[in-house]
């Protein structure tokens, strides 16, 4: 799989320019609370409009009470809002295909909720895309696959000879000359 330059984004280029800051924070050294300290303090030290958090598995770690997690993430993710800040959260889930589950579910408190999802289909391992949720404007229904390639990320049309992907384990429903288009 290409890498960000193999995409044609140079982010060593943007982190020399200013333009990109990349902080790596170790969950088992420092607090949530802490965390969204050093947050905010560079939001407005550094006039940040763009915030990601890569990924909630690590900051959940080093807070098993869940419930204080959401607080701190609530409290984060209200300040960023207020400030301006777009704020872009990953969680990896468990399990790859079949039941999916997060270690944490943070999705009440997003506007957009975008799902992406491993599921096989005619000897490949494929991914799919979908918004599960998005507060304002219209919203996408259809299920999509997409691939990353060396020239960006390609998202393809509706997955319409598909039922299951969200599943991760799909059946094709369509007919028998659309599955050769389907599976090349």
């Amino acid at each position: 799989m290409p890498g960000p330059k193999g995409m044609g984004i140079d982010l060593e280029s943007m982190r020399d320019s200013g333009n990109l800051m990349v902080a790596q924070v170790d969950a088992a050294e420092i607090s949530p609370g802490e965390f969204a300290h050093r947050v905010r303090k560079t939001v407005e030290k550094d006039n940040i409009r763009t915030v990601v958090v890569d990924s909630l598995n690590g900051y959940r770690n080093s807070m098993p009470q869940e419930q204080y997690l959401t607080l701190h993430l609530h409290e984060l993710l209200q300040y960023l809002n207020r400030v301006g800040a777009a704020t872009f959260l990953t969680v990896a889930q468990h399990g790859m295909v079949g039941d999916m589950k997060s270690p944490v579910d943070v999705t009440y408190l997003a506007d957009t909720v975008i799902l992406l999802r491993y599921f096989e289909a005619f000897g490949k391992v494929r991914r799919a895309i979908s918004m599960l949720k998005k507060r304002t404007g219209s919203h996408e229904s259809t299920i999509r696959e997409f691939e990353i390639t060396g020239n960006g990320l390609i998202v393809g049309p509706p997955l319409e000879n598909f039922k299951g992907v969200l599943r991760g384990v799909p059946e094709y429903v369509g007919d028998s000359t659309s599955m050769k288009a389907e599976g090349s």
